[in-house]
């Protein structure tokens, strides 16, 4: 929730965005319709935007669904032209199957959310150092990915490769296989099924080895940007720079638009979920939030179970007192979570909070 305090002049703006163009909708303070455009993606079709819209009056706040991927280029223009921008969910589903779908009533929706107080928050920005983490990382997941597709093709061929050729590979491990398949000197041109075996086995082995440096570059230099960014971040209890970035990237550039450790974990999806109901009080485990931040989070606690004394006994002292393994892994999470957040605020806040506890 996200509540703006309006005046009588001010007017929202809704934006549903798409790869090509962009459709607006503007309304005033009270929610009435002033009116609907289509812009391009580009800058002359924002400015163009942001000229029309203030048309109608003081722009209060721009409501912008995807922000960070379809409109992303939309937020960074308005962000540093001072205007405010929120992200906004999709469009409620039950009012879509009533009132159908299109461009102007999702962007229609936008605005409503905004008005109502319903937007997301600030999204993240794009423009800083995490950015730039987010985009190595992306790019080196990709590249470990497409590693093990040429390790799995590998280990097929070898399955039917020519006997010798079998023999001689069937039995070394995924790292050694490709150093003796990248090492064969393949045929010039292979025209049996045997001589392609092995020129394949050549390509898939030199593909590994390409795609194997690749990642180990990308991981030095997102390494980098974390102890840029936040290197009190890699001094905590098992947390690597893979892991630092991730925990980064969930929070964003703005780590500030957080308001609280509670929200952190609930981005995160360690934040229990309350399944009350009648008589009976319990919380379920939070299935939502960013996987990816709560698979790093498993990380640091796995790492902390097998090296850290302190928290192997508390694994048992609470599975002494009843609790299954799986719900102490959440609460060790949840703990995880707070070290992580006092971590990656920016000093600013973390002076205010320490003023504000004295």
């Amino acid at each position: 929730m996200y509540s703006i305090t309006y005046d009588e002049a001010d007017v929202v703006v809704g934006v549903d965005t798409h790869k090509d163009i962009h459709v607006a909708h503007v309304k005033d303070a009270l929610g009435r319709p002033l009116g609907t455009l289509s812009v391009p993606t580009t800058s002359t079709g924002y400015d163009q935007l942001l000229t029309w819209a203030h048309t109608f009056g003081p722009i209060k706040a721009v409501g912008i669904e995807g922000a960070s991927s379809y409109g992303a280029g939309l937020s960074r223009f308005l962000t540093a032209r001072q205007v405010t921008v929120l992200e906004v969910g999709r469009p409620n589903r039950q009012r879509r199957a009533r009132r159908g779908k299109s461009d102007a009533a999702d962007a229609e929706a936008a605005a409503a959310a905004v008005l109502a107080g319903d937007a997301l928050g600030e999204p993240k920005s794009t423009d800083g150092v995490v950015e730039a983490m987010r985009i190595l990382q992306l790019t080196r997941a990709s590249a470990v990915k497409a590693k093990v597709a040429a390790l799995l093709a590998m280990q097929d061929l070898v399955v039917t490769a020519p006997q010798d050729v079998r023999d001689r590979l069937r039995h070394m491990k995924k790292r050694g296989l490709v150093i003796a398949c990248a090492a064969m000197t393949p045929p010039e041109d292979p025209r049996s099924p045997e001589e392609a075996t092995i020129a394949a086995l050549v390509l898939l082995g030199r593909r590994a080895q390409m795609l194997t440096d690749q990642a180990a570059e990308l991981e030095a230099q997102i390494t980098a940007l974390v102890r840029l960014c936040c290197p009190q971040l890699l001094e905590l209890a098992g947390v690597g720079s893979d892991t630092a970035a991730t925990l980064l990237i969930t929070a964003g550039d703005n780590g500030g638009r957080i308001g609280s450790e509670a929200a952190f974990a609930k981005i995160c999806g360690v934040s229990p979920v309350d399944a009350s109901s009648g008589r009976q009080i319990r919380h379920r485990l939070n299935r939502g939030g960013n996987r990816q931040a709560n698979r790093a989070l498993h990380r640091i606690i796995v790492t902390r179970l097998r090296v850290d004394d302190s928290t192997r006994t508390y694994m048992q002292r609470r599975l002494g007192e009843g609790k299954t393994k799986t719900e102490v892994m959440r609460c060790l999470k949840r703990y995880a979570i707070r070290e992580v957040f006092q971590a990656i605020q920016p000093p600013a806040v973390k002076l205010k909070s320490s003023a504000d506890a004295a």
